[in-house]
């Protein structure tokens, strides 16, 4: 989220459930000269709007991408930017990636995610 802010992207906002983690994530911008900048929140992310997102940054679990996706899909607008870490999104193809191992980073424009399901789905026998 801090680099985030750093890249120019507005608002810099992470959500967070584990409280060690929330309180962990408020330190580090606050040690970093980020406090009052950027925002971490304690909310649920599968019960956060993110119709108004552009730039979405995740590092979750392999299990938890399928549902995710197609959260993102009903969500987020064509102008979004998706960015994975650690895991890709098995069913889409990046626009781009950056880094090795468990640096790597994958990133995907939802206007070529849905050009893409909808091409697999046109293609797809009924």
């Amino acid at each position: 989220v801090v680099e985030a802010y750093k890249q120019g992207l507005r608002p810099a906002v992470g959500y967070e459930l584990n409280p060690w983690l929330l309180c962990l994530s408020n330190y580090r911008a606050w040690k970093a000269g980020y406090h009052g900048k950027v925002s971490f929140l304690k909310k649920d992310l599968w019960k956060v709007n993110l119709s108004d997102c552009y730039n979405v940054i995740v590092f979750l679990a392999p299990s938890v991408k399928p549902p995710l996706a197609t959260k993102l899909l009903a969500e987020l607008p064509d102008e979004a930017r998706v960015v994975a870490g650690r895991f890709p999104f098995p069913s889409w193809t990046p626009t781009g990636t950056l880094g090795q191992g468990l640096e790597q980073v994958w990133a995907y424009d939802m206007k070529e995610v849905r050009r893409a399901a909808q091409s697999s789905a046109e293609g797809s026998p009924v």
